[in-house]
């Protein structure tokens, strides 16, 4: 009985000891740990306001239904925010992740008159934007944020030594697998497309896949297409006599036995599209980006 009396005033202090710790943190103090700085942003009923950000708008969320909010079309970027609700009081709020991984948050109250109809937040103000965000992971990704894959990616973007020699060519356009490299579980393929006639060369789309090498007669071919999970920068037009590059990223894999990865570029209305084969043993050669000197 004692014994049981004892450990019950045991506890009673050890929760006293508790609440006096806990009610010793300023609620202040707590929020400021994790605190992202919100912009102050006025909108109106009769005028529509827009936000231009550093990259593509992956998700928006609005805090009351006084405001509407949706991306402008044809301009991933830009955000289009206006009042639902003419006059309303209360001070509402919104947040928005964007494509390179930061997460922006917005005050909003109502003006008859907003002082400032249109926010950029790219040009100009990139380091200042992200000053007021906060980095985010995509489950896609993995472990790394998506601001450093974004880092990775144009800094192998603009790497010139070339750690590969897989290539393609026929009609003046050549395709070339520059090199494979590895960072957090993914792929970081950097290819190149040559354009060495007068004629502009303009991919219609890329595909990776998966395909058996040798494949008989009036047998179906097996093939498993794999989608990037990211590309550096949109395929592009490739004027005559030059290059473009970019940066492709997948996740890990290997290949078994009798099986390729086949990199295909298809030209829009033309017949100039190039096809790669790569090996096994190429996607074996990837290189560590931690061993790379990369510059951002």
């Amino acid at each position: 009985m004692k014994i049981q009396q004892f450990t019950i005033a045991m506890l009673v202090l050890l929760c006293g000891i508790a609440h006096n710790t806990l009610a010793q943190v300023h609620p202040d103090e707590v929020i400021a740990l994790g605190k992202v700085e919100p912009y102050a942003i006025e909108v109106t009923y009769e005028k529509t306001s827009h936000i231009i950000f550093p990259s593509g708008i992956r998700y928006v969320d609005l805090g009351s239904d006084n405001i509407v909010a949706g991306k402008a079309e044809d301009a991933d970027n830009v955000l289009r925010v206006k009042a639902a609700v003419a006059g309303f009081q209360t001070e509402s709020n919104f947040s928005v992740i964007t494509e390179d991984g930061q997460f922006y948050s917005f005050d909003v109250c109502y003006s008859d008159h907003p002082m400032v109809m249109s926010h950029n937040l790219s040009k100009g103000m990139r380091s200042s934007s992200r000053d007021k965000a906060a980095d985010i992971r995509f489950e896609a990704l993995g472990t790394t944020p998506a601001t450093l894959t974004g880092l990775l990616m144009e800094s192998l973007y603009n790497k010139d030594e070339r750690q590969l020699k897989v290539k393609s060519e026929g009609y003046g356009i050549a395709l070339s697998l520059r090199g494979i490299y590895i960072h957090g579980g993914k792929y970081y393929f950097h290819i190149q497309t040559e354009n060495t006639t007068h004629v502009p060369f303009t991919p219609d789309f890329i595909r990776f896949a998966i395909v058996d090498r040798k494949v008989a007669k009036r047998t179906v071919v097996q093939e498993r297409t794999l989608e990037p999970l990211r590309l550096y920068k949109p395929l592009l037009t490739v004027a005559g006599n030059s290059k473009e590059r970019n940066v492709y990223l997948l996740d890990v894999f290997t290949l078994t036995k009798g099986q390729v990865l086949e990199i295909e570029m298809v030209e829009k209305n033309g017949g100039r599209g190039q096809r790669l084969k790569v090996r096994n043993a190429d996607l074996l050669k990837a290189e560590p980006l931690t061993k790379l000197r990369l510059k951002f």
